[in-house]
């Protein structure tokens, strides 16, 4: 009998990427037991439906996660794909303020005060 998992290849890529920004295809393949073909292929899938964006640092690739986009299945459609990934452990990094955005939050607490 095949052994079987919760999780669709989709969903444990999208988990290594957001808990290891800097892995490379090659480490997430060696650790699900995919091709790395098969990796890469997934990794355009999640970018080209804007779950991820990709940016070069040096010669390798750091990956952002998208955690605002609804899960892909109408039986959990309501659900944000940031809070699936919270459920398997991911801790989302806090985005530094722009210093756009702290004149901003200053300006207000000085007008409060």
């Amino acid at each position: 009998m095949a052994e079987w998992t919760f999780l669709t290849n989709h969903a444990l890529v999208l988990s290594y990427l957001a808990r290891h920004p800097s892995i490379t295809a090659r480490e997430i393949s060696l650790d699900i037991g995919i091709t790395e073909r098969a990796i890469r292929k997934i990794i355009a899938d999640l970018d080209e439906a804007g779950y991820i964006s990709k940016r070069k640092v040096g010669r390798g690739i750091r990956y952002r996660i998208n955690p605002d986009l609804l899960m892909r299945t109408e039986a959990y459609e309501d659900i944000v794909i940031g809070d699936f990934l919270e459920a398997l452990g991911w801790k989302p990094r806090r985005r530094r303020k722009s210093r756009a955005d702290k004149s901003d939050s200053d300006a207000t607490a000085g007008a409060t005060a």
